[in-house]
């Protein structure tokens, strides 16, 4: 196992981080995390040398942190860096957040969280944990010993990254990260900001959620097959990212114990700026098929919004796009089915095309996603 500084702690991390929101389930119910082969799970990890655990108040119906906990019994939890973080939508109030701290200590069976982050950022949760001293909440936690460090999950644009860095002494950052994503909200241009400040960078997402290592077209295959060195989708992801020095740790939300053990494997050989001038264009050859095959050209900006007519234009081209590209439209639809603010609401007012810095179709293409997924 390869280790790194993050941020401002005198430690090192591996750089193969475990996020726990993947376990095996039974029965196809989120919240019933299968234990047995949970725990069996976190522990090999640990006894291998993964030393950052990431978990979050909801993740399998708010069932990771009580598994983790039992997992991180005798002796377990002094063997690593503990992470979760504070469900910044469900704040109503001060109190609110040191109720849902206590909670959470409880769960984990633990007297302190080693990294405790504010969850999913964007700027209306950045608003409402603003509006209810969140600032004051984590200097309170950190005067009182439960929490050793500060940080942030985000999904947003980088004027509000930069907004929310210059905020507070924030130790690190967690930002979704890959080499699909260098564009995605704000990408590699949060990536070196963060490390410029300071700050420890964990990437979340290095795979896409799956997207990038399962059902491979056949193109893509072929690139990934002609390298010198012959490695997986995987170890493509993964070295892709550990490439770079800013990075501390790269989270994966392994989901069996042989996805432990492969990634185990990997993170021995993940040195920073180990990958050649010619891997670096075949990862950039296979980025290119991908984008090809894309319906939208949505960055994720979000200059579009907000829709008047409620429509969340990002997700729905989301959607659409990886239905695409991936070649997954039945998968897509059933997210699709779940979201709020559908394709479907667009009267055309066309607001949300004159605000886009691509010059995007955007109404035309939302009757693309309509024809696709159904109302």
């Amino acid at each position: 196992m390869l280790y790194r500084r993050l941020g401002r702690t005198e430690g090192e991390v591996s750089i193969l981080g475990f996020g726990t929101m993947r376990f095996p389930v039974i029965g196809g119910d989120d919240t019933r995390i299968d234990k047995e082969k949970a725990i069996q799970m976190i522990r090999y990890a640990i006894d291998s040398g993964v030393n950052y655990i990431d978990t979050a108040y909801p993740y399998h119906g708010g069932m990771s942190e009580t598994v983790l906990g039992k997992a991180l019994e005798n002796g377990y939890r002094e063997k690593v860096y503990l992470a979760t973080k504070l469900p910044s939508w469900l704040v109503t109030s001060r109190e609110d957040m040191d109720r849902y701290l206590n909670e959470q200590l409880e769960r984990l069976k633990t007297n302190y969280i080693d990294f405790y982050l504010l969850h999913a950022l964007n700027r209306d949760f950045w608003n409402i944990v603003k509006k209810h001293d969140v600032l004051d909440f984590l200097d309170s936690a950190l005067k009182e010993g439960k929490i050793k460090y500060t940080g942030f999950s985000f999904h947003d644009n980088f004027d509000l990254f930069k907004e929310v860095i210059d905020s507070y002494p924030w130790t690190l950052c967690q930002i979704q990260y890959n080499f699909m994503d260098e564009n995605f909200q704000a990408g590699k241009e949060d990536l070196l900001h963060a490390a410029s400040k300071g700050l420890g960078v964990v990437i979340m997402e290095p795979m896409r959620g799956g997207y990038l290592v399962s059902n491979v077209p056949p193109e893509v295959q072929e690139i990934w097959d002609s390298a010198g060195t012959q490695r997986s989708p995987v170890e493509w992801s993964l070295r892709y990212l550990w490439d770079y020095p800013e990075i501390s740790v790269v989270l994966s939300g392994m989901s069996d114990i042989k996805q432990v053990e492969d990634n185990v494997k990997l993170a021995a050989e993940g040195f920073p700026d180990s990958l050649t001038v010619e891997e670096r264009k075949l990862i950039s050859r296979v980025k290119e098929i991908y984008r090809s095959k894309t319906r939208v050209n949505c960055t994720g900006c979000r200059y579009c919004m907000p829709c008047p007519s409620g429509v969340n234009i990002p997700e729905n081209f989301k959607f659409l796009n990886n239905a695409e590209m991936f070649d997954n439209a039945e998968g897509e639809k059933a997210l699709y089915s779940g979201l709020e603010g559908q394709a479907s609401n667009c009267t055309e007012c066309g607001q949300c095309e004159e605000k886009c810095p691509q010059k995007t179709p955007i109404r035309e293409m939302l009757k693309e996603v309509v024809r696709l997924f159904g109302k």
